[in-house]
């Protein structure tokens, strides 16, 4: 796009908000590039507010502009930059070409009465634009309230779709919602179709985002005006919102071709963002059928693009996903930790946001980072109950609680992976997301598998379920991550001092003392024996007595390691705090009060042990915790060792050791 600089005549021109323009002109050239001038402007307009032609829109306008300038006509300069903008924020994609629409915007902003509605019209675009790279919406909602104040009904119009675009985070649904119903009303004001038709769409793609069951009745009247008289824009959002629903229900083949018809509309429109809607589906349909890994070359050229949004981090998180899947751990361990930064809640809460961090979790399970999936649960729990898409309804991942089971299962808390992965599958289900639900499945069967042995009826019925339904769906489940361990020999726990040796299968582990190491070794010293809860946490169980009267609680290494773990809870608490980390805190101070209840249910009078009181539950649910604290410590030292363990280790009331 080529703009001419600002005309010798333009210190001499002014706005008074009619129209009425004091120009120095030449006579011989300004009749004809007038006359030329408004109907570049008449076309343009056109092609924006009743056609949704981007494409076209911008050859007129960026015409107009040029032809204002030689007529010296500031009216003409604002329309025409304001035009240059589009319906869509970020439309000029390169930092040349969206500089050069921000200088010209300047440029007819001050050459207007700043009091003027087309003044009040060019903030607002302008403001809109910069909170959406900022990733905010600081600017926008201010002048959003001055817009309405105005009285103009075009400044209203505008402002509110713009708002509406810088607030596209999970967190913001409920404004959103508001503010497409007000454009709607707004737009039998304006008169201007690109109105109405912007209101809808908005209306539609926030019922999708929120999972509203009503969603599909939007769509149908959205379809319905469509079909009437097309609006490009508009019309590009519900193809591509149809390809989601094909993946959703299972149709593959159906959906690739159609990814490939939305591209060509979105180009055929001129929307900027019909690349990397195009790659967003093509992932998604490879992930479900198991071939993300085939994703990698392409997906590395197009997360240096231009072409996508600045706050857009879909691509480098897809691409540490995809490096991930192909077993390339040194790549997609780079990206993850590129994405994470500083810290991975400094990514902007844009229309990708849900999709980026699903890709960063499913990355961190692969790679078996507990770090980085116990802040994502953290940040991705307010939205539980969310479903994943990206941006305008291009693609869905499912329900945000498999994401969070995903993580829980990372960090190793199998019971709250469970939990989270069972509502997951009946989100999905409700979502019509077939491929999702039958994912979700398998996850949940294999956390049933790890936290209560891999012959576990309910863990088995759900991974036939998941194989059975992925059959039908044309799709590939994921493997158990760390499943590579083939235990040759025999499973060795050998103490030394204050420290264990785990061997299994020619590997080695160092881990220190902990009372889940205790519980661990019992039981692998007797593979296929169950043994209560209860006789663990006592501490003296033995294959000729099953249960003794009045077994203690905690043993002196029990106690001692149990104390020792209270002093480093307590010290990490204090520099948590020091550093403002209150939520990491928090979470550090449950375990604290675990571990006290523990120690005071131990310890009777003078700090003498006390006998185990029967309670069958409070023995299931403490050595529970314990085993899987310490199958955490091992697999940190040895990913392949603690996963091996993670599978063949059941716990319950009766915790058992099957080696495969």
């Amino acid at each position: 796009m080529v703009f001419g600089g600002p005309s010798e005549h333009s210190a001499q021109m002014t706005d008074q908000g009619s129209g009425n323009v004091g120009v120095a002109q030449r006579p011989e050239v300004l009749p004809a590039l007038c006359s030329d001038l408004k109907l570049a402007l008449v076309l343009g307009e056109r092609a924006l507010y009743v056609n949704g032609d981007l494409q076209t829109a911008r050859r007129w306008f960026d015409a107009a502009y040029r032809q204002a300038e030689l007529c010296a006509d500031p009216i003409g300069l604002a329309r025409a930059a304001l035009g240059l903008g589009g319906v869509w924020v970020h439309e000029h994609r390169t930092c040349a070409e969206s500089e050069r629409v921000r200088a010209v915007q300047r440029h007819a902003l001050a050459l207007l009465n700043p009091s003027s509605p087309l003044a009040l019209r060019l903030r607002v675009r302008m403001r809109g634009e910069e909170d959406y790279r900022a990733g905010g919406h600081a600017a926008i909602l201010p002048l959003l309230e001055q817009a309405r104040d105005s009285g103009d009904p075009s400044a209203w119009a505008e402002a509110l779709s713009l708002a509406h675009h810088c607030l596209l985070g999970p967190e913001h649904g409920a404004t959103r919602l508001e503010l497409a119903r007000e454009l709607i009303g707004q737009a039998a004001v304006t008169g201007r179709r690109g109105d109405l038709m912007m209101g809808l769409l908005w209306r539609t793609v926030d019922l999708y985002l929120a999972a509203d069951p009503h969603a599909e009745r939007a769509l149908e009247e959205l379809r319905g005006l469509l079909d009437e008289h097309d609006y490009l824009a508009a019309g590009y959002v519900v193809n591509a919102i149809d390809v989601m629903l094909a993946i959703r229900a299972g149709r593959f083949d159906e959906a690739e071709k159609s990814a490939g018809e939305c591209f060509e509309r979105g180009v055929v429109a001129g929307d900027m963002d019909a690349t990397g809607w195009y790659g967003g589906q093509l992932g998604a349909i490879r992930w479900y059928q198991g071939r993300a890994a085939e994703l990698l070359p392409v997906l590395s050229d197009l997360v240096s693009s231009p072409t996508l949004s600045p706050i857009d981090n879909s691509y480098p998180a897809g691409l540490a996903l995809a490096a991930a899947v192909a077993g390339d751990r040194r790549l997609a361990a780079g990206h993850l930790a590129r994405l994470r930064g500083r810290d991975l809640a400094d990514l902007p809460r844009s229309s990708s946001w849900l999709a980026s961090m699903y890709c960063v979790v499913e990355t961190a399970h692969i790679l078996q980072d507990a770090g980085t999936a116990a802040r994502a649960y953290a940040l991705l729990s307010p939205f539980a109950d969310l479903p994943v898409i990206a941006s305008l309804g291009v693609v869905c991942f499912g329900s945000v609680h498999h994401s969070l089971g995903m993580a829980a299962l990372t960090t190793g808390d199998v019971e709250r992976a469970v939990g989270r992965l069972r509502a997951a599958v009946q989100a999905n289900l409700a979502l019509g997301h077939w491929p999702a639900a039958a994912l979700s499945r398998c996850r949940l069967g294999q956390a049933l598998a790890l936290r209560d042995g891999p012959r576990d009826e309910t863990a088995l019925a759900e991974q036939t379920a998941a194989a059975r339904e992925a059959r039908e769906l044309g799709m590939a489940l994921p493997a158990v991550v760390g499943r590579a361990v083939k235990a040759d020999g025999p499973c060795r726990f050998r103490k030394h001092g204050r420290h264990w040796q785990v061997e299994l299968g020619g590997r080695v582990a160092h881990v220190s003392h902990s009372v889940g190491m205790t519980h661990l070794a019992t039981l692998v010293a007797n593979p296929g024996h169950e043994i209560l809860a209860a006789d663990l946490a006592a501490g003296t169980w033995s294959r000729d007595s099953e249960r003794a009267s009045a077994q203690p609680v905690l043993d002196d290494l029990a106690r001692d390691a149990y104390r020792e773990r209270l002093a480093q809870l307590q010290a990490e608490i204090d520099d948590l705090e020091a550093m403002c980390d209150l939520e990491r805190a928090a979470a550090l101070r449950l375990e604290r009060e675990w571990l006290v209840a523990e120690l005071s249910a131990a310890t009777g009078i003078g700090g003498r042990a006390r006998p185990f009181a029967g309670s069958e539950e409070r023995a299931r649910i403490a050595v529970g915790k314990a085993i899987r604290r310490a199958l955490s410590r091992i697999a940190d030292a040895d990913q392949a060792i603690g996963e091996e363990l993670r599978t063949c280790v059941q716990t319950g009331l009766r915790c058992c050791y099957r080696p495969r």
